[in-house]
């Protein structure tokens, strides 16, 4: 029996669309469906990886934030094990489970990939940082900080801990450093032009 992508996808987006927190406003659906399941098929592609390589990336994608349905916290180890529950009865053997495991836990804050595959996941995951919808993105990333700390969190101090991540963060494959490093350093002058004022923009955050 060869892996169902295509019923292991069905199985993820069904779970996540079903019984995911509604006050999990970054960490949602669209953040697994639109954003990070097509940037890490898409910097495959450009990198050459296919067969057996992108199912298990690709499937990654799809769960790599699965674990959110159990807990807030280390959700990426709940997230293994949902996968390793769920995916040998869609026909993905141990070795394909291994793999998948890896580069869910590859994602995990700080980002520390093992493989050439795990990096690309790690980028796909923080796609956002060098994109226009930035921004807007962020937003929704501070109202679900808040909900789970609970407690606001002022502007400045938020703008200060996000330029901070965004000036430490690099990009691990060459595609990625093309594809989203020039977005992200505009984004980082923005970001400096809104903390300290010297912006005539509206991307303040509230």
């Amino acid at each position: 029996m060869s892996a169902d992508y295509e019923q292991a996808k069905a199985y993820a987006l069904g779970r996540l669309a079903g019984e995911l927190s509604p006050h999990l406003t970054y960490h949602s659906l669209r953040h697994t469906r639109d954003d990070v399941l097509p940037a890490a098929v898409r910097l495959a592609r450009a990198t050459g990886v296919d067969g057996d390589a992108l199912l298990c990336l690709a499937t990654a994608a799809l769960f790599h934030d699965i674990g959110f349905l159990v807990t807030y916290d280390d959700h990426e180890t709940h997230g293994i094990a949902l996968a390793q529950a769920a995916l040998p009865d869609l026909g993905y053997s141990a070795a394909q489970l291994d793999v998948i495991a890896e580069l869910i836990a590859a994602t995990r804050m700080p980002q520390r990939p093992t493989s050439p595959l795990a990096e690309l996941l790690c980028d796909a995951d923080l796609d956002v940082l060098g994109r226009e919808d930035f921004w807007d993105v962020n937003r929704l990333l501070l109202a679900e900080t808040e909900y789970y700390r609970g407690q606001v969190i002022s502007e400045a101090e938020w703008l200060v801990n996000q330029l901070r991540f965004l000036e430490e963060h690099v990009y691990f494959s060459g595609t990625a450093h093309t594809l989203r490093d020039p977005g992200k350093v505009r984004n980082v002058d923005l970001m400096r032009r809104v903390l300290y004022g010297l912006n005539g923009s509206s991307a303040h955050l509230r």
